[in-house]
């Protein structure tokens, strides 16, 4: 039980809020990148090494962001053995935008239908890829706020990154990651301690609302966000020491405090660039700091470098790579699981990457843990905040069940169908032919979708979309909000209600199209 409302109905202010639980979502194909430099003619490595990526998962015409995010939230909810009527709130961060009216969230509320539950906050968030974590913010702040009725709160980030043919199409990707927010969680936001930056820049953007594909200034970009995670990790640490002092310790927060560091990752060389530039700010903050542990054995000569003239600077890089290689393996590269084998995901990239280190690791090796995180997202926004893992390992604790939940991760992303490049590029330039056509029935299968995915069946002449979801098993398909009874071993009420109502099983169940809606 995560929790409940007290009987007086007093307003308290709700223990370890933050992630209970989580969902990951990918397609089930890929293009390897090895085989994509040699289609695309570019020197062997400029992929896998380069940008340190191995596959790319990518979406067929079949599958759009509210596929995407119907597939991923029913499966938490089924995973989880949840009923509808115990969610109070829920958000989409996304930046697929395929109506600039109709949120996804609104698409997402007819798997509610049969709970009967319409009383559920939230809408839509967009940023670039910050809007997931915007959403996480404000599901966080809900549950710790007056407004809170009890219920859990669902945050789902979800995207399908594409780029024109060139040097971009290869940091593309899919998928979407969906969370369960309340209190008790075994992943609980440390309170005060998130450190924001908001600028304006045009380092990736999309103005043009007929095309799937960005505007990307690439170095301008890559220096926004180095020069983002220079000052979110300012104003954190900041923050945590004046935290400390009030408990009596003057001492100063380093990279070192963090057992973990997970990182927006648009590929994953830029993240181990990233844990450096950390080290780097370690190094330059403090003048004094103490030289004789060997952290920075070999940097002296870096004393009087300025953050803003080393975003380029090759010299730095590769020593504060060089010496932070060891930090990388302790704290950030299991986190890359999923950035490595499936591509950006723009909003659930960086909590893909929560979730690839909550699949290799054991609640004993987690129990306790500090983790940091840094989001990002171009125009730009940015926050660097951190997560305290529940001390409570012990077999069935919600950390447990929450480390099961996401065992089979890797599994999953080696079942995928490997497509060839030229299949790709074909697949990709069907999208573009097709994209936000009305009166169209997509090419591709969905004969090849994951069991239980949600999959585009039409747009109609109205641009009004159908879906239909594929089965999760040989008893044939499911219907939106419904549970089998298969599924539902054991029932997990919302914080406040200890009996909430549970959909009707239906029997013999026949596919169901579900819409976009009319508007």
């Amino acid at each position: 039980m995560p929790g409940s409302v007290p009987a007086s109905g007093e307003a308290c202010w709700p223990k370890d809020v933050g992630i209970i639980s989580m969902e990951v979502y990918f397609p089930s194909q890929y293009v390897d990148q090895a085989e994509l430099e040699q289609f695309d003619h570019v020197d062997a490595g400029k992929y896998t090494i380069g940008l340190g990526q191995a596959k790319m998962g990518f979406c067929s015409d079949c599958e759009d962001i509210n596929s995407l995010c119907l597939t991923v939230v029913q499966r938490l909810m089924e995973r989880n053995c949840l009923s509808y009527d115990c969610i109070g709130r829920l958000e989409v961060g996304t930046e697929t935008i395929i109506d600039k009216s109709k949120s996804v969230k609104t698409v997402l509320m007819q798997l509610f239908e049969e709970s009967g539950n319409t009383d559920v906050e939230g809408i839509d968030t967009t940023n670039a890829c910050y809007g997931g974590t915007a959403a996480l913010f404000n599901a966080v702040n809900w549950v710790e706020s007056s407004s809170w009725d009890g219920r859990y709160a669902l945050v789902v980030a979800g995207d399908i990154a594409v780029y024109a043919t060139g040097n971009a199409r290869p940091t593309g990707g899919a998928g979407a990651v969906a969370m369960l927010i309340g209190p008790n969680a075994p992943l609980a936001f440390e309170r005060g301690l998130r450190g924001t930056h908001m600028q304006h820049a045009y380092d990736f953007y999309k103005p043009d609302m007929a095309s799937e594909y960005p505007v990307v200034d690439g170095k301008l970009s890559i220096q926004c966000y180095l020069s983002a995670l220079d000052q979110c990790y300012t104003v954190f640490r900041n923050k945590i020491h004046a935290q400390w002092q009030k408990e009596g310790s003057d001492r100063h927060f380093t990279l070192k405090d963090f057992d973990f560091m997970v990182f927006h990752s648009p590929y994953c060389k830029l993240v181990q660039k990233s844990l450096a530039r950390l080290m780097l700010n370690d190094f330059i903050s403090n003048l004094n700091m103490n030289m004789e542990d060997g952290t920075f054995n070999g940097l002296e000569a870096f004393r009087d470098v300025k953050l803003k003239d080393t975003y380029f600077d090759r010299d730095v890089e590769r020593a504060f790579m060089k010496a932070s290689a060891e930090f990388f393996e302790q704290k950030t590269r299991s986190s890359l699981l999923l950035s490595n084998q499936n591509g950006n995901m723009y909003t659930p990239s960086v909590y893909g990457c929560l979730a690839s280190v909550f699949a290799q690791y054991t609640p004993q090796q987690l129990a306790g843990k500090r983790i940091g995180v840094f989001s990002y997202g171009s125009g730009f926004a940015a926050t660097l905040y951190s997560i305290r893992v529940t001390q409570d390992a012990t077999p069935d604790s919600s950390l447990d069940k929450l480390t099961a939940s996401l065992f089979d991760l890797k599994s999953r992303l080696d079942s995928r169908r490997k497509v060839s490049p030229e299949k790709f590029a074909e697949i990709m330039s069907l999208r573009q032919k097709t994209h936000h056509l009305a009166d169209y029935t997509p090419q591709s299968s969905a004969d090849d979708l994951f069991p239980g995915t949600w999959y585009l069946t039409r747009v109609d002449d109205k641009h009004r979309r159908h879906y239909a979801r594929q089965p999760l098993n040989e008893d044939g398909p499911l219907e939106a909000g419904i549970i089998h009874s298969n599924t539902a071993q054991e029932h997990i009420p919302s914080p406040a209600k200890k009996m909430p109502r549970i959909p009707a099983v239906a029997k013999g169940a026949e596919a169901v199209s579900v819409t976009n809606g009319d508007h």
